[in-house]
């Protein structure tokens, strides 16, 4: 899967799509990137990172993406637990925004 991104808007949070594509926005005030990952009909991931970060909105523009495109997010940074931090690039995080939810 050929992915392009590129610096999106930073609001409104969470994924909304337009005629090319979709705007992708998400808040971390810890996190050092967040990874957008799409899965095709097989499963398989691509990951793409979020270009753009505004104010800990991370943000870009997905070209291509249609409705029922599949999912989630991955998160580097901190992992101190005892101050709240928990970056795990390991883990797949749901879209905090999503409207609907599937598997």
């Amino acid at each position: 899967m050929t992915v392009i991104v590129r610096p999106g808007q930073p609001f409104p949070l969470g994924v909304h799509l337009t005629k090319d594509g979709a705007n992708v926005a998400v808040y971390s005030s810890v996190a050092d990137e967040v990874l957008l990952c799409l899965f095709d009909d097989d499963g398989k991931e691509t990951q793409v990172s979020l270009p753009g970060m505004d104010a800990g909105v991370w943000h870009g523009f997905v070209s291509d993406v249609k409705a029922g495109q599949l999912y989630g997010f991955r998160v580097v940074g901190p992992y101190d637990p005892a101050a709240g931090q928990r970056c795990n690039p390991t883990k797949l995080l749901i879209d905090p925004y999503a409207r609907a939810i599937s598997g």
